[in-house]
C-alpha cells in the first residue's frame, strides 16, 4: 500500500456524505472502511490529529481519467474541480495547506491541458449571480487561475512560473472571499470599512498563507502585488517594480470580473471587455497574450451570425474572429431541436455581433453544445 497523511485529502471527505476510500492508522491498520459517514467535520479532524492515512492507490488519477474522457463528458469533471478547490479555499489554511492546494488543483490543471477551448468557456460563459453551489470567489479564482494559467503557456514561461501563476490566482483573495460574496449580490455603495478591508486583503491573504507554512516567496509576493499598478494608483504598497506573475494575475483577475454578472450590473460582453482590458494595460505584453489566448470572440460568449442565426462560441477558429458555433436558432430565429456546427470562417457564417446570453430563451446542456462541435 500506498499510504499519504489524511490531511492532504480532506478536502474528498465531507461531513454527511459515505467515505469515497478507506482511512487507516500511522502503521496502515484499518480504521474506517470506505463508505463510512461523517456526522461532523470534527471527527475527520480528530483522525487527522491521530496521522490517520489514506492509501492512495485507492484514488483514480484524475489527470489520467480527464485526458481520456469524451470532450462531453469534461463538464462533469469541470464541476467536481470547481467543487474540491472551493471546499480548500473555504476551509481555514493548515500547516499542510501548499501540498493540499496542489494536490486539489491537479485536476484543474488536466482539465485546462485537455481541453483549453473548453477551460477558456467556463470562465466566459457566466452564471447567475447566485449560480450553483460553488460560491463566486470560489469560482472567480478558478476562472482567473485558469485564464492566467493559458497565457503564461502562450508566454513560454517555465513549470516553476506556471505553479506560481496557479497558487498565486487560487490564493490571491483568500482573507476576503467572504466580502467577495457580500459584493456581488450588494447594490448600495462599498462602505468606508469594506473599502479599507479590500485594500488590505492582499497584505493579509499573504499572511495567512505564511501562517499555514507557505515559504515561497515568489507565491507571497505576487499575492501581496496583485492589485499594484505601473502607475503608483494600485494598492497597498506601491512599489517601483512589480512582480510579473503578480502583473499577468492583475490582468486576469480584472478581465474575468468583467465577464461576470453582479446583482447591480449585466456580465459584459466578452469582445467588449477585451478590447476595454487592452485599451487599460495600455498595450502591456502579458494583457497582449492574456486576450490573444481567449481571442476576439471567445468559447462560451453568445454570438448572432450573418445568417441571422444565434448561438454559442464551442472552439476557437484558425484566426481570432473565425471561431465554430454551436447554433441554437434558425434563420427565423426559431429555435433549433438540437444545436448545429457553423464554421464563421464561411462568408455565409460570419459573426454579426456578440449579443447577451440572458436574451437567449433557451437553456441547452453543456454536453449538447460539445457534441454539436466534437473534437
Amino acid at each position: 500500500m500506498n499510504f499519504q497523511p489524511l490531511s492532504l485529502h480532506k478536502t474528498r471527505f465531507q461531513a454527511g456524505k459515505p467515505t469515497p476510500y478507506g482511512i487507516f492508522d500511522v502503521s496502515g491498520r484499518l480504521l474506517l472502511a470506505r463508505g463510512h459517514q461523517f456526522e461532523s467535520s470534527e471527527q475527520l479532524e480528530k483522525l487527522i490529529e491521530r496521522e490517520a492515512t489514506v492509501d492512495v492507490r485507492e484514488f483514480d488519477d484524475p489527470a489520467r481519467k480527464i485526458a481520456n474522457a469524451r470532450r462531453d463528458q469534461l463538464p462533469a469533471y469541470w464541476d467536481e474541480s470547481m467543487g474540491e478547490v472551493g471546499r480548500l479555499l473555504r476551509a481555514s489554511p493548515t500547516s499542510d495547506f501548499t501540498q493540499s492546494l496542489d494536490q486539489a488543483s491537479k485536476p484543474l490543471l488536466a482539465l485546462i491541458e485537455r481541453d483549453p477551448d473548453l477551460a477558456i468557456l467556463q470562465a466566459v460563459r457566466t452564471e447567475a449571480v447566485d449560480g450553483g453551489p460553488t460560491s463566486y470567489a470560489s469560482r472567480h479564482a478558478v476562472h482567473t487561475a485558469t485564464a492566467a494559467c493559458l497565457a503564461a503557456t502562450r508566454l513560454g514561461w517555465s513549470a516553476q512560473q506556471r505553479q506560481c501563476v496557479l497558487r498565486t490566482a487560487l490564493t490571491m483573495n483568500i482573507a476576503m472571499a467572504e466580502l467577495q460574496n457580500k459584493l456581488v449580490t450588494q447594490v448600495s455603495p462599498v462602505t468606508p470599512l469594506q473599502r479599507a478591508e479590500i485594500e488590505s486583503h492582499p497584505e493579509r491573504s499573504a499572511a495567512m498563507l505564511e501562517m499555514a507554512g507557505v515559504t515561497d516567496s515568489d507565491w507571497l509576493e505576487a499575492v501581496r502585488q496583485h492589485h499594484e499598478e505601473h502607475d503608483g494608483s494600485g494598492y497597498p504598497r506601491r512599489p517601483v517594480k512589480i512582480n510579473e506573475v503578480a502583473q499577468l494575475i492583475h490582468s486576469a483577475d480584472c478581465f474575468t470580473a468583467k465577464l461576470s454578472p453582479r446583482l447591480k450590473r449585466p456580465p459584459m460582453l466578452a469582445d467588449a471587455a477585451a478590447r476595454l482590458q487592452y485599451q487599460c494595460a495600455k498595450g502591456d505584453a502579458l494583457t497582449a497574450a492574456l486576450i490573444k489566448e481567449f481571442g476576439l470572440y471567445p468559447p462560451g460568449c453568445t454570438v448572432r451570425l450573418k445568417s441571422g442565426e444565434v448561438g454559442m462560441v464551442m472552439k476557437r477558429g484558425d484566426s481570432a474572429n473565425t471561431p465554430l458555433v454551436a447554433v441554437l436558432t434558425d434563420r427565423q430565429g426559431h429555435l433549433r431541436i438540437d444545436p448545429a456546427r457553423r464554421d464563421t470562417a464561411k462568408a455565409e457564417f460570419g459573426i454579426a455581433a456578440v449579443v447577451p446570453l440572458a436574451g437567449l430563451k433557451v437553456r441547452v446542456g453543456l454536453e449538447k453544445l460539445i457534441q454539436a462541435v466534437p473534437d
